[in-house]
């Protein structure tokens, strides 16, 4: 809303603002993605108790009850969306949800575990045209299947970057442009999750692996020359300790994983969110702020 007075005063990277707004509403994002022919979960549009009982016997299990403005819900919850095993948890979750004013979703809840989760990176000219691809993958979230991600892997996932640019050119992106999918092992496809037009929280892994957006970005701002961005490092890892070691007790305690296992999987170079040698204490303080997190809820 800010980008006509802020364009006064700074260079602004190319974007379509309507676009980008419309991302963040996940219907809006689900409705362009059915017209691009963009494979989604099955979803159901409702905004009363009547409309969520006139659905009743399409309903799937377990479901996600998802709002349509996720940053919203998790500052008020502190979750990314709600889960329901049955038709009176959908209720109790739609009813907590609406009583906060917010405008929800009824999900399919994808089966299988997040490392199926994997996205999809571009830059996107004035054209509209991919300026270059970048595919990455995730290992594990914590909390599981609702989380953000702390363990990812750089991978070349080709099966999801033309129907990612069905999507965009939908939409209209420009600029900055990242769509996450999870494989559904049922058809073997790859649906979406979510579309994000900005630099998103595995960036680093992004830099790290040879393909560095804040600098492309800054140097088609001021005319300088682009960056190659051809080939990018494949089987790197951006790693958050703390929490995946949370991700593996978790997961322990639901027999899924070993001790042993996880420590195999662990067992390569890492790359760090915040770790620099010459300024330490940004680790320090990621490293503190989920564990002070967890003894304030204990």
């Amino acid at each position: 809303p800010n980008r006509r007075e802020l364009s006064k005063k700074y260079r602004l990277d190319i974007s379509n603002t309507q676009a980008q707004n419309e991302m963040l509403d996940k219907l809006t994002t689900y409705k362009h993605a059915i017209k691009s022919n963009t494979p989604v979960p099955k979803f159901w549009e409702v905004s009363t108790k009547e409309q969520v009982a006139a659905v009743k016997d399409q309903l799937v299990y377990p479901l996600l009850v998802k709002p349509r403005l996720s940053h919203l819900f998790e500052a008020k919850f502190g979750r990314k969306h709600l889960t329901a095993e049955n038709y009176e948890q959908v209720l109790n979750a739609f009813s907590a949800a609406t009583d906060a004013q917010m405008d929800m979703l009824l999900m399919e809840l994808i089966p299988g575990d997040d490392d199926q989760l994997c996205s999809y990176f571009t830059y996107l000219d004035e054209q509209g045209q991919p300026m270059w691809h970048f595919t990455k993958r995730v290992i594990r979230r914590f909390p599981a299947g609702m989380g953000g991600a702390c363990y990812h892997v750089t991978d070349w996932i080709p099966e999801i970057i033309d129907q990612s640019m069905r999507l965009f050119a939908q939409v209209g992106l420009r600029g900055l442009a990242n769509v996450e999918y999870k494989r559904d092992h049922r058809d073997g496809q790859y649906k979406l999750i979510e579309c994000n037009a900005r630099f998103t929280a595995s960036n680093c892994l992004v830099s790290a692996a040879g393909f560095s957006l804040a600098r492309y970005v800054y140097c088609r701002l001021v005319n300088l020359p682009l960056p190659p961005m051809k080939e990018y490092k494949k089987g790197l890892r951006l790693w958050d300790p703390i929490r995946d070691f949370w991700a593996y007790r978790e997961r322990k305690k639901l027999g899924q994983l070993t001790f042993g296992k996880w420590l195999v999987s662990i067992m390569h170079f890492q790359t760090s969110a915040y770790f620099r040698w010459t300024d330490p204490m940004p680790t320090i303080q990621r490293f503190l702020k989920p564990l002070t997190k967890k003894f304030k809820r204990g």
